[in-house]
């Protein structure tokens, strides 16, 4: 019989706090705790919610203990309490966490802003959950990514998918950032092409041909993709709509049920109760599945703080063996209440 696994969140940031109460819904973990910089309202929150908050060091301890706070221990005293470690740390503190991870002989999960050779696997849970079963260290993908890798792997095994070029409308930054842009104006991201997107698809569909440009735009509320992917044989747009409907998740919505903006698949989140109006799927509108001459186009939409909230559920299941691809997707889905159409 499988034991509990005993998971443990270092960086209660963005993705880390949602993992978190992720982590506090499935029924073969126990959040064990997460860590906490400095004192903050947010960690004040994590408090109150019952996560139990260790410190980074001895010197975060000491200001959480000035402020008030009755913490755990630091990063080190958690490590010897769990078999996994999320690591929701800023990008590029990879590296030295890695080594502290090792040290302790904890399997480890870093998130999109890492480099792939930091872990050798990167993981979208429908695409290649096997690739990652049993490793001590994986990365999982970034939310558009993430986005990407499930959409065109749906019509990929279904239909064929020979080439893939997206353009990434970017938002700007976090709901809750106020120190980063853009403010009128449209950024190009980068201004060289293509950008760091097709790469990084490869590194899970490593047989994908996909180029990919991007630039950011001033809102805070996801991304949107206009895609395009060149069949491999002829398909109509019905057969392209039940490739994406019949893929775990990916929803589609309707431009003629008042599905015209981000905005709108952000209320369809709010409205469903979710966590933080958390959008796990990514969102593909229906009526704008087009095959003109052989090849699909379509609009998807990526909620960057959430989608990739699943995959670490579903990381930490591959890490600790055990769970086949479909168990572990089923298990996630139905603890976060995914649809896989609207």
């Amino acid at each position: 019989m499988r034991g509990m696994i005993r998971v443990g969140i270092n960086g209660y940031g963005t993705i880390g706090r949602r993992v978190a109460d992720a982590v506090r819904k499935q029924k073969d973990m126990e959040l064990v705790g997460a860590t906490a910089a400095h004192p903050h309202y947010k960690y004040a929150l994590a408090s109150d919610k019952g996560i139990p908050l260790y410190a980074l060091d001895m010197k975060s301890l000491e200001a959480f203990n000035g402020a008030g706070y009755s913490l755990k221990g630091t990063l080190n005293d958690l490590l010897q309490r769990v078999d996994v470690i999320v690591d929701g740390a800023p990008e590029d503190n990879g590296p030295v966490n890695k080594a502290a991870y090792q040290q302790a002989g904890v399997k480890a999960i870093f998130q999109g802003g890492e480099e792939h050779e930091l872990t050798g696997t990167s993981f979208v849970a429908q695409c290649n959950f096997e690739a990652a079963v049993g490793k001590s260290m994986v990365r999982v993908v970034s939310c558009n990514t993430t986005g990407l890798c499930r959409t065109i792997n749906a019509v990929d095994r279904a239909i064929g998918v020979s080439k893939s070029r997206a353009v990434l409308a970017r938002r700007a930054t976090d709901p809750d950032d106020v120190k980063k842009g853009p403010i009128d104006a449209v950024v190009l991201d980068p201004t060289t092409l293509p950008s760091h997107h097709g790469p990084d698809v490869q590194t899970v569909l490593p047989k994908m041909s996909i180029v990919t440009m991007a630039f950011k735009v001033p809102t805070t509320h996801m991304h949107l993709h206009s895609l395009i992917l060149t069949l491999k044989k002829p398909a109509s747009k019905e057969e392209v709509v039940k490739a994406l409907q019949d893929a775990p998740r990916l929803t589609l919505v309707d431009g003629r049920s008042g599905y015209k903006s981000t905005a709108n698949s952000m209320d369809w989140g709010r409205e469903r109760g979710r966590d933080r109006n958390d959008v796990y799927e990514a969102v593909v509108w229906r009526d704008s599945v087009t095959v003109v001459d052989g090849e699909a186009y379509m609009f998807l939409g990526v909620h960057q703080e959430a989608i990739v909230v699943p995959e670490n559920i579903d990381a930490i299941r591959a890490l600790s063996g055990g769970y086949t691809r479909e168990e572990s997707i089923r298990m996630t889905d139905e603890s976060l209440g995914i649809a896989h159409r609207v």
